[in-house]
């Protein structure tokens, strides 16, 4: 601990140095899975990259001591040794703790446990003053809550205690075929009622195609049986593997996954986005082609090239969550509107259930008036080329949920304005607790999450890339490509210095 807590001292005095100036700072973490494009530099941000490391894996308590930066498969090789896994495992490798905590991540066990921040017992955290505070779902609840779905604008956590669950070497996941959206529904929710179910989503082919997955961990495979695996090279792609055994089948197809390959079975395709690469470059979409590009598919390197590409500004990349009684009308409204297909279905239990837990962005989670669970909608595929019709249906989709009573996964861009934003997510609460906790004078969620077209401009102002191709086919492709083989720091721009201009340094 002496390392995490010199590491923790040093980002506190940093910390400091901007406090006494009264400046915002960002924060530079190593990685993101973000679609976001924020403006970094040296002299703005406080480094926080080396915090990456599983301090401690706790067997008879079935927790572990966490830093912000250990990416999903670090922590699940580290609790595996101990026959532990985290009861809430986001679906790509990349994807760290600490954006979990800080994002409002979910994944397929949600539906049991909630979101990844409501498996946290405490965290660590340097507010914005510089002083180091411990807060928990009991004490400080409402530091914990309120920095929990924050994006850093509360302080910074640098340390969490993620609670386990017992692991065993398989998943059994079933595949339900159904042919509405209504009985789709139904299904997610009678699954869900099942106490010996761990996991459930969903994949809508089409409007009258979805399959429903319901999973549980077991110890072995049954005799007759042979396990399905979808990490390595040869493997298929999960969605293209259920939609090939499972779409048109009379019966449920039952599978039996180990479970490292059922946690992170979304990985490579990066759900089913990386098709969309294929028709980018006019390249074959078979199982030779995937083989061979196997190494660029992996959801690590797809979000390397999406920043560096600016492809990004061409897609729709939305999750939002509707209750579970308007799933039928936005539904609807999505097929009519947007066309986009697959689709990913995922329930999430938002209740809040533990006292005093009314507190941050999401407070109304703790009120027993709203809606226990929500249905993720995850949209995402090509948009309107043009960019002004790009943001107005980014923008409808923004709109259609907040009539709906739903909420929208902020790890996105956000095109609300800052009264529609305010509208659907508690500000009192939220402010409540930064001014509390000296936050006030650093950027607000809203302006984290929005769409920043200031940073868009000076990254491509910092990119080598001839301006004249930047948006020029295949010539934006290629970049992002080449940027994601060459590898390299993608978010800490470099800032520029000319001879009679000398970097400032700590």
């Amino acid at each position: 601990m002496e390392v995490h807590h010199a590491s923790v001292t040093s980002i506190s005095q940093r910390v400091q140095q901007f406090y006494a100036r009264k400046e915002p700072f960002r924060v530079y973490h190593g990685s993101t899975n973000s679609t976001r494009i924020a403006e970094k530099n040296h002299d703005n941000t406080v480094d926080t990259s080396r915090l990456d490391h599983v301090l401690e894996v706790d067997k008879g308590r079935k927790t572990a001591l966490v830093e912000p930066n250990v990416p999903m498969d670090r922590l699940v090789e580290a609790t595996l040794k101990h026959d532990l896994v985290p009861l809430v495992v986001m679906e790509f490798p990349g994807i760290t703790v600490g954006g979990g905590f800080s994002g409002s991540a979910g994944e397929s066990s949600s539906c049991r446990h909630g979101p990844f921040d409501s498996t946290i017992n405490w965290i660590e955290i340097v507010l914005p003053n510089g002083d180091i505070a411990k807060a928990s779902k009991t004490d400080k609840p409402d530091l914990f809550w309120g920095a929990a779905s924050a994006f850093g604008t509360v302080g910074i956590v640098t340390l969490l205690e993620v609670q386990l669950g017992d692991a065993n070497d398989f998943v059994k996941l079933t595949h339900y075929t159904t042919s509405s959206f209504s009985s789709a529904c139904t299904k997610i929710q009678k699954e869900v009622a099942k106490s010996n179910v761990d996991f459930v989503d969903g994949i809508a082919f089409s409007p009258t195609s979805i399959v429903i997955c319901s999973g549980r961990i077991v110890d072995a495979v049954p005799a007759g049986s042979k396990p399905r695996r979808y990490l390595r090279r040869k493997d298929p792609w999960f969605y293209l593997d259920v939609k090939k055994r499972a779409e048109k089948a009379s019966r449920p197809v039952v599978d039996y996954i180990p479970l490292v390959d059922y946690l992170f079975r979304w990985d490579r395709g990066g759900f089913w986005v990386a098709k969309y690469a294929y028709k980018y470059f006019i390249t074959p979409f078979n199982r030779i082609t995937r083989s061979l590009l196997d190494d660029f598919m992996h959801a690590r390197v797809m979000y390397h090239a999406l920043h560096k590409s600016g492809l990004s500004d061409t897609y729709i990349i939305q999750d939002v969550g509707v209750p579970y009684e308007a799933v039928d009308e936005f539904h609807q409204w999505v097929d009519k509107t947007l066309n986009i297909y697959p689709i990913w279905l995922c329930p999430i239990r938002l209740r809040r259930d533990e006292p005093d837990s009314a507190h941050g962005l999401h407070a109304d989670f703790a009120d027993p008036n709203c809606p226990e669970f929500m249905l993720n909608f995850g949209i995402w595929g090509p948009g309107p080329r043009d960019y002004t019709k790009l943001v107005q249906q980014n923008r409808a989709i923004e709109q259609k949920v907040h009539e709906l009573g739903g909420k929208k996964t902020l790890y996105a861009q956000a095109y609300y304005t800052e009264e529609e934003f305010w509208e659907s997510y508690t500000r009192p609460a939220y402010d409540a607790v930064r001014a509390k906790y000296h936050a006030s004078h650093l950027p607000s969620v809203y302006d984290k999450v929005k769409v920043d077209e200031n940073a868009k401009k000076k990254v491509r102002e910092n990119s080598r890339m001839p301006s004249a191709l930047r948006t020029v086919w295949p010539f934006q492709g290629l970049y992002g490509v080449y940027k994601a083989w060459r590898g390299g720091d993608y978010l800490l721009q470099t800032k520029k210095t000319t001879a009679a201009e000398t970097p400032k340094r700590d």
